[in-house]
Order: C-alpha cells, then structure tokens, then sequence
C-alpha cells in the first residue's frame, strides 16, 4: 500500500514532498544509505590513495618510466572525474538506476586492477586501469556522494563527510600491504585479489542502494521554518531557493567559480598524494617512514573529511572550506621545510597537516551544490562540478612529475603551496544564488512547475 505524502511549497516556488519514512520507501531506515556508501568507498580507495605506494613494484616489474606511471595516474583521475555528469545525468533522467551504477562501477574497479596484475602493456594499462578503472572508481564515487546528500537535505555535511572519508582511509591496510609485502614476484596474486575484494564488496553494497523520491524531505523537519534558529544546521547553511538545472546553475557564476576553484586545489591535493613517498625517500627517510607519511596522509585525510563535514553544519560550509585551504597552503609549506632539513618528526607532523588539507574540501564542494542549487539535479550538477578533478588530474600527476623533474621537490612544493592560497582567495566570492550577502531571499522567479 502506497504511503500518503504532501507536496508543501515555499514561497520562493521550491516543492517539498513531505510525509514518506525512509522506512515506507525501501523498509529500513536512512542510515543504511550513510554506512553502504561509506563501505563501497572504502573498497575503491585503493585507487587514489594506494597507488603512490604500489607504483615503484609495477615500474620494476613492468619496465615502467615513473613519467609512465604518473600519466597511467593522470589517466585514471581523468575518467574518474568525467563518468560523474553523464552518469548522473542518465540517473536523474531514470535510465540508470543507483544500483546499476555501482554494479558496473564494481566490475570496472575489478578490471581496472586485472589488467595491471597481467599485464605490462601500456595501452593496455592505460585502457584497464586508466579509463575502465576511472569509471568504475568514478560511478562508485559519485553515486555514494549523491545517495547521502538525497536522504540528508537536512543535514547533509558530517555524513558526506564521513561517507567521503572513507574514499581516503579505506586504503590504510594497503599502503602497508603494498610497502611492505609487494614484490615483483607476488604483485599479480596480490592486485587479482584486491580486484577481487572490490567486485565483490562494491556489488554487495550496490545491491541495496535505493534513491528516494524527487522532492522527498524528512517528515519531522519542518521545510518553512528549516532556516529558523531552532535549526543551526540548516540556519548555517540553508536549504536552495529552488532546484536549479545544470544551465541555470552554471549562469549563475557559482558553479563555475566552483569548478575554477577545485581544479587549483585538486591538482594541489593530487601532487601530494602522488608524491608524498618519493619526497620522504629523496628526502633520506627510510621505506618504512615513507609508508608511514602515506598513510598519516591517508589517514587523517579520511578523518578530516568527516570532521570538517560536522564542522560545517556549525560554521557554515563556505567558511569551513576557506579554512580547509588556507591549512592545505601552509601545509605544502611545511612539508618542504621539514623535508629539506631532514627533520623526520616535522615530515611526519605535516604529513598529518598535508592529509587533513588535501581532502577535507572534497565533501565541502559536494555539500555546497546541493546547498546552493538543490537536490533534484545534484547529481549532474556536482558532477560538473567534480569533472574539475579531469583538469586537476593532469596537472597533479603527469605535470606534476615533469615540474618534479625540471624544478626539484623545492620548486614543486613551493609552487603546490602558492597555488592552494590563490583556492582559499577564489572562496571569498562564493555566494548561495537567490540569497543576499546577509543570506536572506532575493526576489526571484521561479520556474514554471510542470505537472504531472
């Protein structure tokens, strides 16, 4: 039996549709859509944040370039990025339902792993991994991001957070395993079985994802009085004045700003991840160390996304992501210091600093779109927001590793450091549309609603 709901609308023309229980729409409740989605991150984190460490064992066995390796890299943050508008608009368009995202998204994570354990083939390294391990890794990212930002509209920043967090330190036992156990002897059982492990627990999770519907608010939140003091989330960050499309999103230079904003960053975030374990090892610090900095940076990397997603249901989101960079800037600084002078509990230090800064920002974007523009279309407006990371990908991998090589660490921190300042200054001039610099209602029209 259908349950009953009501349509409510604003007096800026914005619907909600209030009445439905989580446990009316799929028969259980929404935190199940906060801990899949934080599970099938986990999974796929191997990509981004273990490949600094599994790199030097494939070179070796494969008679791989290090430009080889960080192109191979860039190629796959490249397609992870560009799958998430297409896909998310095949999504809202109803075509390709959540789960059938995450099914393909885990047989193209599996692949992507298969295909570097078999082979040294670099068209097919680049074709397995780098495009078919992008999307895959891509479809999963996405679809979990937008699935906790549907079930939260009302409280949407620590559970991104938390769900986000997972993409960085679900790769911790990895970044040993690889470190420490993988050889050139042993690489191709190792990476079968992690493409394994990625089958089959993205598919599991996948199976369960379930999106509510269009419109859908929770019953016991109040959609004309969310912005009152009675709620500091949602006073902090309010609600969108209405569902904007990715046209009407764009034209209003926030998204664009947006975009602008987390290529800068992103390449920033991705040279660090890249070549946090070559710094330490040119740096005099042992394997283990080495191993140790990438996964201080995994770690706290996780755990900052979920701690600056509950910080920004208090402080506001646009304030938390300013903070987010300016500590991403000085971290780069830092990490330069520490390891020109050889000061091995200062790398380790800012190895914690470079992994909070370098990944906190990325639930900080996905909370503001749907803040700024709605949830209806979230998953095509982030993911133009997110397709970001296909000009980030190249600039913090395969140029990166040609800056490395013609300026030194030095040159390429310093220019790292610089470039996360200019991202926490293009923050300033980010504004929610329809709303004034004291955030209150402009007048603006809304569209017309059509009626089913």
């Amino acid at each position: 039996m259908a349950t009953s709901f009501k349509q409510i609308t604003d007096s800026n023309g914005r619907v909600y549709r209030v009445g439905e229980t989580p446990e009316d729409l799929m028969g259980r409740s929404r935190g199940w859509m906060v801990f899949l989605p934080w599970i099938a991150m986990m999974a796929v984190s191997v990509f981004e944040y273990g490949w600094g460490a599994a790199e030097d064992i494939l070179e070796q066995a494969h008679g791989w370039t290090v430009n080889n390796a960080f192109w191979l890299a860039s190629v796959w943050a490249i397609f992870q990025a560009a799958v998430a508008f297409p896909a998310g608009r095949l999504r809202e368009k109803g075509i390709v339902s959540a789960r059938a995202a995450m099914l393909v998204g885990a047989i193209c994570s599996g692949v992507g792993y298969f295909s570097i354990a078999h082979s040294g083939n670099l068209v097919i390294a680049f074709v397995g991994y780098g495009v078919l391990g992008g999307v895959g890794a891509g479809l999963v990212y996405a679809t979990c991001i937008n699935m906790v930002g549907k079930w939260y509209p009302d409280k949407r920043g620590a559970r991104t957070g938390f769900v986000n967090g997972g993409f960085a330190y679900g790769t911790l036992p990895f970044i040993f395993l690889f470190a420490s156990f993988l050889t050139p002897t042993n690489f191709t059982v190792m990476l079968d079985l992690v493409g394994l492990y990625m089958l089959v627990v993205v598919g599991v999770c996948g199976m369960l994802f379930r999106d509510p519907p269009k419109n859908w608010w929770p019953a016991e939140v109040d959609p004309l009085t969310a912005t009152s003091g009675k709620n500091r989330n949602l006073a902090k960050n309010p609600p969108a004045v209405r569902q904007y499309t990715p046209v009407e999103a764009i034209k209003t230079g926030m998204l664009p700003l947006m975009w602008i904003t987390l290529v800068v960053i992103g390449a920033v975030s991705l040279f660090g991840i890249n070549f946090q374990v070559k710094f330490a090892q040119a740096s005099g610090f042992g394997a283990f160390v080495a191993a140790a900095s990438a996964s201080a940076v995994a770690l706290i990397n996780g755990i900052g996304r979920g701690l600056c997603g509950w910080l920004s249901d208090k402080l506001g989101r646009k304030q938390t992501l300013t903070l987010v960079l300016l500590v991403a800037a000085v971290a780069q600084f830092g990490m330069l210091i520490a390891g020109n002078t050889g000061n091995l509990w200062m790398f380790i230090f800012f190895a914690f600093v470079v992994g909070f800064g370098g990944g906190a920002f990325y639930p900080m974007f996905a909370t503001l779109v749907p803040d700024y523009f709605g949830e209806n279309n979230n998953a095509s407006n982030y993911g133009l927001v997110y397709s970001a990371k296909l000009v980030s990908g190249v600039f913090g991998g395969g140029v990166a590793a040609a800056i490395v090589t013609g300026w030194g660490f030095t040159g390429a921190y310093i220019l790292a450091g610089c470039l996360a300042l200019l991202s926490a200054v293009m923050t300033l001039f980010l504004r929610q549309p329809g709303r004034d610099k004291a955030g209150q209602k402009e007048v603006e029209p809304a569209p017309a609603l059509a009626v089913s």
